[in-house]
């Protein structure tokens, strides 16, 4: 097959960029060369996968460029530019496998091309995203985890397809060491006391560790200063400690994070929000560590009770969660490590993107010029 990823703007996608959504579709793109596809990536001209083709649409990712001076205007203007770069030449395709940040600019032209567009949900549903979906009938929108899937109301779920993680990068390893870990993102958000929002449970996660006397790793993006000088930096110690310097972007490498998990006792997936599917998740359990996460979004899709973690239910918040930790050495590494290769590998994840285009072109067999 010939196919165009639309990669998004914010980010260029490179082997060592650790962001989300860059990995996924690194990793989709460089499977999809393996398997013998014709490969090409529309996105930023500094972008590098080996054997794929690079379409630039802008020079540098919106995160290394100086800032614009009106940001709405000058990002909005690259992503029409992008989405007309996908009507000139998305004819020249088999499928065109949409990721873009926000994804439904580009579905705007969908009706004025033959070639049918996969389209990757990345982000949590919510009713004005639901709704600007659902006017693109004639797209192929794909869940990343069944929770996720439930939120959308009106858009036309075509089918989930799992996220999945370099196992090679994310090695197994069964000796443990004795701290806990948690990664995440510090949101700029507030709630409406003004208090910040947390998302990603940091807190949760400091709670448990200064209430059972655990160590505790933690690392992450911090997009608000204010949030980590607040409510972490107060509580940091000779136990509690934040890994890496403090910045709004990713600092670790791939290989420093699975160095954290590969020796962490547990991971902790404290989160307060509805996780779309939580790579994370996946990462730590293929190092062979077990998870403790909240009953929230996908987080029971990913862990195998009692076999590969916990799950607790949020309303037993600290409580729920000391019960799990208190019996996470019952789980087996190799147990965790065997999950996610038989389940949430790049590869099972390129080989069903691989079926789902199959399955679209059996329908709407291929018009490329």
């Amino acid at each position: 097959m010939k196919v165009l990823i639309v990669s998004l703007l914010k980010r260029k996608v490179t082997p060592e960029i650790p962001a989300a959504r860059p990995r996924i579709i690194y990793e989709i793109a460089s499977g999809l060369v393996k398997k013998g596809h014709q490969v090409s990536l529309l996105g930023t001209a500094d972008s590098n996968i080996p054997g794929v083709n690079i379409i630039p649409v802008i020079e540098k990712g919106f995160v290394d460029m100086p800032a614009f001076e009106n940001p709405f205007y000058g990002e909005t203007a690259y992503l029409v530019k992008l989405a007309k770069k996908i009507e000139e030449i998305g004819n020249q395709f088999d499928i065109i496998h949409n990721h873009t940040y926000p994804e439904f600019i580009n579905l705007l032209v969908a009706k004025n091309i033959k070639t049918p567009i996969v389209s990757t949900i990345h982000a949590q549903a919510f009713p004005e995203y639901d709704e600007a979906l659902s006017l693109f009938p004639e797209c192929y929108h794909i869940s990343i985890s069944e929770a996720h899937k439930k939120l959308f109301k009106k858009a036309k779920i075509y089918k989930v397809v799992y996220n999945g993680v370099d196992t090679n990068i994310y090695s197994y390893q069964e000796k443990k060491e004795d701290y806990l870990l948690w990664l995440g993102r510090l949101s700029k958000a507030k709630n409406p006391d003004g208090s910040f929002m947390d998302p990603k449970g940091i807190e949760w996660a400091i709670q448990l560790a200064e209430e059972t006397d655990s160590k505790l790793m933690m690392s992450g993006n911090i997009e608000d200063m204010k949030f980590y000088d607040q409510d972490v930096k107060p509580h940091l110690s000779d136990k509690i400690k934040w890994v890496g310097s403090l910045s709004s972007e990713l600092v670790l490498t791939k290989p420093e994070v699975a160095k954290l998990m590969q020796k962490a006792k547990v991971f902790l997936m404290t989160i307060n929000w509805y996780e779309p599917f939580g790579l994370v998740m996946a990462e730590a359990m293929s190092c062979g560590t077990p998870v403790i996460g909240f009953d929230r979004g996908a987080v029971k899709e990913l862990i195998v009770e009692g076999r590969t973690g916990f799950v607790v239910r949020p309303e037993k918040g600290i409580e729920g969660l000391k019960e799990a930790l208190s019996k996470i050495d019952q789980i087996k590494p190799q147990d965790c490590r065997n999950h996610i290769v038989n389940n949430f590998s790049t590869e099972k994840m390129v080989d069903n993107y691989e079926k789902t285009y199959l399955d679209i072109l059996r329908v709407r067999p291929s018009k490329r010029v």
